[in-house]
């Protein structure tokens, strides 16, 4: 009995270690980027596509904002015109995974079919954004094995929440800056009504709206990690 425990013990303490360093801290994933002279952030939403991408890409192409989408193989894959339609429009389009499951749900095997998924199959530099950031203890061996980098955030919108539109707008608007990756979502009735008071004020500040390329997110190091895993247990 002893042993089950302390194998059960180890089991714990390496699921807990693959979210503190891969979620949490996310050390290795790439975070907020430099954008050499350039006033911009990258505005990213996950999830999609949704019903709603129609109207928010209209919404992105009235201010003239370019974003990054990290699409959900199941979705992109029975909306093509969506797709379509990102890419007319000048997104960069990354992948989300196969499937919106969390890491730990899958089996080693799902997770390799799940990551590999890529709406951009063969193109170098892809980019892989795990379903709520989450992470198995495979995730950043499987990840490395399949070609793509995992990706993170260092805001968060909080865009599928109930809160005012308007008061989520103006916190991020203390946080965001040149280089910033915000996390944002395709589906949320919220998403579109924070854009109309975020998007306005981010022209005003002189800020643009970039892809996550032209932003160059950089790799997570200890400092940037702590500070992240800080605002996300602040926040929580």
């Amino acid at each position: 009995m002893k042993r089950v425990w302390g194998t059960l013990g180890l089991l714990s303490l390496v699921v807990l270690s693959a979210d503190l360093l891969g979620r949490q801290l996310g050390l290795g994933a790439l975070g907020a980027g430099r954008v050499d002279g350039r006033r911009g952030l990258a505005l990213t939403f996950d999830d999609g596509p949704s019903e709603r991408t129609p109207a928010l890409l209209a919404l992105l192409a009235r201010h003239g904002a370019r974003a990054s989408f990290f699409l959900t193989g199941e979705r992109a894959l029975a909306q093509p015109a969506a797709l379509a339609a990102m890419r007319a429009a000048g997104h960069q389009l990354e992948s989300h995974g196969y499937t919106h499951r969390h890491a730990l749900t899958l089996t080693p095997w799902a997770e390799w079919r799940h990551l590999r998924w890529h709406p951009e199959p063969g193109r170098s530099g892809r980019l892989y954004r795990p379903p709520w950031g989450g992470h198995s203890p495979l995730t950043r061996l499987l990840a490395r094995l399949a070609g793509v980098r995992v990706t993170l955030w260092d805001a968060e919108s909080r865009d599928w929440t109930a809160q005012d539109p308007a008061i989520l707008a103006r916190e991020l608007l203390t946080r965001l800056r040149p280089g910033s990756v915000l996390l944002l979502h395709d589906g949320p009735a919220g998403t579109l009504a924070l854009l109309e008071h975020l998007l306005p004020a981010l022209e005003a500040k002189g800020l643009e709206t970039l892809t996550l390329s032209e932003v160059q997110p950089r790799p997570l190091g200890w400092r940037a990690g702590l500070a992240r895993a800080r605002q996300m247990w602040r926040r929580a």
